[in-house]
């Protein structure tokens, strides 16, 4: 029985993973989805058959695990679209097949971002209606996870583009992370409807009057990791910045912290008492929990996880994916857009 006939016999998600993408592939991503693979959930890896074995027997083995051979790899370094267009033998592209002829539901990837990116818009295409897809970050904030679309799909973008983003990534939210009427916020210089350039005070018109928005207003940088809303909503040219920023902030107050209670014997004491603490500080920041980003908006799930992802990751970016098929997440953006 193949990958596709049994997950589909059991009703399970299949997901497809490009195992020989990213800098520590194929060794965490074969054991990431081992780790992530079970009864509910069938993984396809795409890679070079020996080397994926050799991993996945070091996992204890899964018979939820299929591989499908592909001899190349397409590498960080490489121009996107010629890569997919030319290298049909390669990992990533074999992964997208499989979604494209309906074997899996949605593909993961640590490889290189434009290459998916493009293989995506080539193999599984928009979503019929969409003018634009958009890729969707998660953050771990307090309070529980914030939706943060665009993050880098689209440097350049009009009102109705950022309109699509809203609807799209608030979908997600409810269908991923069980929020009821999520509320969305847009990015701004100031929480005034007037602030902003004009793509964006255009924007905050059109989302004030969509019925199919729970629309909170404009929202600023510093409110983005605050869990003001369940929905953050800028473009691709901004998100990525913030993306970037929250991360290196996140992980140089974390190693500052270490270093100052290491610094002096007091230190360490005090550093004693907050250690339980601070591990759950850090895990409530640690951005392996919600791994990767999402581009919404084509006919399949694509999650795009960072090139240095651990297994933790790729088995989260996994399971994330799979609740989101089990919602029809991608169904139901469709028919939002067709409503719009």
């Amino acid at each position: 029985m193949t990958a596709e006939e049994s997950g589909r016999a059991s009703g399970a998600p299949v997901i497809a993973l490009d195992a020989m993408g990213g800098d520590l592939a194929p060794r965490e991503t074969v054991l990431g989805a081992a780790e992530a693979a079970g009864p509910d959930l069938e993984v396809i890896l795409t890679g070079r058959r020996e080397q994926i074995e050799t991993h996945l027997a070091e996992a204890g083995g899964s018979g939820h695990v299929h591989i499908v051979e592909a001899g190349d790899v397409i590498g960080f370094d490489e121009e996107p679209t010629r890569a997919v267009r030319s290298k049909d033998d390669s990992s990533l592209v074999r992964a997208f097949d499989e979604v494209a002829q309906g074997r899996a539901d949605g593909i993961v990837s640590a490889g290189n971002t434009g290459a998916t990116m493009a293989a995506a818009m080539i193999k599984l295409r928009r979503i019929k209606g969409l003018k634009r897809p958009g890729l969707c970050a998660v953050l771990p904030t307090p309070g529980g996870p914030t939706v943060f679309i665009d993050v880098g799909a689209n440097s350049e973008v009009r009102s109705a583009h950022l309109l699509e983003f809203a609807n799209m990534a608030s979908i997600f939210a409810s269908e991923v992370f069980d929020r009821d009427s999520p509320s969305v916020g847009l990015v701004s210089i100031g929480e005034e409807s007037i602030k902003g350039n004009e793509v964006v005070q255009e924007a905050h018109k059109l989302m004030a009057e969509s019925p199919s928005l729970n629309f909170y207003g404009n929202v600023e940088g510093r409110d983005i990791v605050r869990n003001v809303v369940d929905v953050v909503v800028t473009d691709g040219f901004t998100g990525n910045v913030c993306l970037k920023l929250m991360e290196s902030t996140s992980a140089l107050v974390i190693e500052q912290v270490r270093k100052v209670a290491e610094s002096s014997f007091s230190s360490k004491v005090g550093g004693m008492l907050l250690k339980r603490g601070m591990r759950e500080f850090k895990r409530s920041i640690d951005p392996e929990v919600y791994s990767g980003a999402y581009l919404l908006g084509v006919r399949g799930l694509v999650v795009v996880c960072h090139g240095n992802s651990s297994s933790k990751a790729i088995a989260n970016a996994i399971r994330i994916a799979a609740r989101a098929v089990e919602h029809a997440t991608v169904e139901k953006i469709a028919d939002r857009i067709g409503s719009l």
